[in-house]
């Protein structure tokens, strides 16, 4: 789109058309006391050269994590993203419109649609998938909301390893709500109490939400879970913030979760900055018509040919309101093509050595601190690539030191678990070599 900015004749020539003498009067309607009595404190204009000099000037102020060691995780798991990714989303049959309402101009997009949902459901072991969600975080509280239509049940327990932001955004969602949040406290290895789930899962329970790994990085005995939801109307909801996990572990459907969802930004997105996410959103058959967001579906045309169509469509755009299964369920279908570009490449077995060179690094971490005695692994539990470990300063200190030697070394704890003041949560993928975890390991031991 081309700037063109309006000239003096143009606004008159408006303001006249409407009625009025001044620009001001269209914001008549603003309190005085709210509008700025002076010019905004901006620079001058800048010849294009120099435009680009500042910026690059401000980006060289930023480490990014090519410059640098990371260990930081939490949700934003840093993996080798393919050169091919970015060459093939450009092709021209994946520009479309927005949303694909006419499916003869939209078969590239609903195509790449229809994959990603065989995909996941094939990744998370569920019989049907939804064409993506906007991220993990709503694809969690859209998850409760299923349940509850499912069931009309007024209690949710959700796991407080859970992701804390996942678990702010549930709270955000339901605080206007008719659905009581019980949160499911961790045991001394980092896993889910199991007896507190017995002891609260009564009739009244509309679901029962668990992350595996959790996120301290403890992989959840979701078996024994989902036998314990099964004994009651309640529905299991299996959460995965590290999707790479999928290939290695026991997938939810293997352990008879009702839904599971997941994110797929460790499927060939990459951090970015912070985004854009991609959520998954798996169900089984029987709860389609619970499921927000949109599915595509395979058919054939007049001639007998192979086409895709939009499905299900039950959002706010499509049909009323109320009548609506989700009010934000935008699908990320450019994320979702990234994600089955990705999974095409590695393969099952790609994937899985991908799973289990992340799970060494990580064993090999624990190792070294152990050699070294330089902190203390706080939960003795199975992982996958995260790990906590205890500091004898606050972990904010070591944090700060740590990133002189441009070493991202984990997540201060404290910002969620209050009791975890001098905690790190520590992450390894294949990002991280060996010789960076004896960096990382040395240079901690030397601080402390």
């Amino acid at each position: 789109m081309r700037y063109i900015p309006h000239t003096p004749q143009d606004i008159k020539d408006m303001l006249k058309t409407i009625g009025l003498d001044s620009v001001d009067d269209l914001f008549k309607s603003i309190p005085s006391e709210l509008k700025l009595k002076a010019d905004l404190k901006v620079p001058p204009p800048l010849a294009e050269v120099e435009l680009k000099q500042l910026m690059a000037e401000m980006a060289e102020r930023n480490i990014n994590l090519t410059e640098g060691i990371n260990f930081i995780g939490a949700g934003a798991y840093y993996h080798y993203v393919p050169s091919v990714i970015a060459a093939l989303i450009q092709r021209g049959e994946f520009l479309t419109a927005y949303t694909p309402y006419q499916p003869e101009v939209s078969q590239g997009t609903l195509q790449s649609i229809f994959e990603f949902q065989t995909m996941m459901s094939e990744l998370t072991g569920m019989e049907v998938a939804n064409a993506s969600h906007y991220d993990l975080s709503t694809a969690c509280a859209e998850a409760l909301m299923m349940a509850q239509r499912i069931n009309s049940k007024k209690k949710a327990l959700v796991a407080r390893s859970l992701h804390p932001q996942y678990r702010e955004v549930i709270k955000t969602y339901f605080q206007n709500q008719n659905l009581n949040i019980i949160e499911i406290p961790f045991a001394k290895n980092g896993a889910i109490d199991l007896d507190f789930i017995y002891d609260n899962l009564d009739d009244d329970v509309s679901a029962v939400m668990v992350q595996s790994p959790n996120f301290f990085g403890v992989v959840e005995d979701m078996i024994a879970v989902g036998k314990k939801v099964k004994e009651k109307p309640a529905l299991f909801i299996n959460v995965t913030a590290e999707s790479l996990a999928y290939s290695v572990l026991t997938s939810p459907g293997e352990a008879g979760a009702d839904i599971a969802v997941g994110e797929g930004m460790s499927l060939g997105l990459g951090p970015n900055y912070g985004g854009p996410y991609l959520g998954i959103f798996a169900t089984q058959q029987k709860y389609i018509r619970s499921m927000p967001g949109r599915l595509v579906g395979q058919t054939t045309d007049k001639n007998g040919e192979r086409g895709y169509v939009l499905t299900f469509a039950t959002r706010e755009q499509h049909i009323r309101r109320e009548k609506a299964t989700s009010n934000i369920c935008t699908n990320q279908s450019l994320c979702a093509l990234m994600c089955s570009i990705y999974l095409s490449l590695m393969g099952p077995e790609g994937l899985k050595k991908l799973a289990l060179l992340n799970m060494h690094r990580l064993r090999r971490l624990e190792e070294l601190i152990k050699i070294k005695n330089s902190a203390a692994l706080t939960f003795n539990a199975p992982k996958f690539n995260e790990t906590v470990i205890e500091l004898t300063v606050p972990a904010k200190e070591a944090v700060i030191h740590l990133l002189k030697d441009r070493i991202f070394s984990g997540v201060d704890l404290a910002t969620y678990y209050p009791e975890l003041d001098k905690h790190l949560l520590v992450c390894t993928t294949e990002m991280v070599s060996g010789l960076d975890v004896e960096v990382f390991v040395e240079k901690l031991a030397r601080y402390l």
